[in-house]
């Protein structure tokens, strides 16, 4: 019995001892200077661990919300979220860049930016129609508030690409309708594409992925 009780007694001191070590390793980790958290930041991105470096920014922002580190570190975090891919997340700090630090010598680029982001986050025309009317509304503003930038010719190219596959979506969806005899719901579609600047000689068609062919 008392060997029992001793070993009992090891156990629970152990886990004392442990705990009070990750008690202490979890709370270490705060009120760190703007650099600490800015090299954890680029670490994490290194490492493609982009949810560490989401949270290092936070940390970072929170602890020190008027350091300049702040400024690049929403920078690199958007284009990490860039080049992984994820481009709503890409989008929402390049929002935030803008919203904080875009001023007008920036806007031009961060602009550009999320109407990118936006653009490449168009994964399918049929499911994505919000985001693809929200993203020809914004191409076509940045156009007309930055005719002479340098990004216009690449706005311009996303701006089509996106009109093609709008105007063959509302065709698809016409023809479908004239196969099941809903003649006036097919009329509606067409009338859409008649206001369209594109037209079908416009498009030249691939034999696969006709709708997707236009984002990727």
């Amino acid at each position: 019995m008392k060997r029992f009780k001793f070993a009992y007694i090891v156990l629970f001191a152990a886990i004392a001892i442990l705990s009070g070590c990750s008690s202490k390793s979890a709370t270490e980790v705060y009120d760190k200077s703007a650099q600490f958290w800015y090299q954890k930041i680029g670490d994490s991105i290194s490492n493609g661990d982009l949810d560490k470096a989401d949270n290092y920014f936070i940390s970072l922002k929170s602890e020190h919300p008027k350091s300049p580190l702040v400024e690049s570190a929403t920078m690199i975090i958007a284009h990490a979220h860039m080049e992984k891919e994820e481009y709503l997340l890409a989008n929402y700090f390049f929002d935030e860049y803008a919203k904080r630090f875009g001023g007008f010598a920036n806007s031009e680029y961060v602009e550009f930016m999320k109407i990118k982001a936006s653009f490449l986050g168009v994964q399918k025309y049929y499911r994505d129609q919000k985001l693809i009317i929200d993203t020809i509304a914004n191409a076509q503003s940045y156009i007309d508030a930055h005719p002479n930038s340098q990004y216009v010719p690449l706005v311009q190219n996303m701006l089509v690409r996106l009109k093609m596959g709008q105007y063959l979506l509302n065709e698809n969806v016409a023809c479908l309708y004239d196969r099941t005899g809903k003649n006036n719901a097919a009329k509606i579609y067409r009338e859409k594409n008649s206001a369209s600047p594109i037209n079908m000689n416009d498009i030249c068609l691939p034999e696969d992925g006709i709708l997707d062919y236009f984002i990727n």
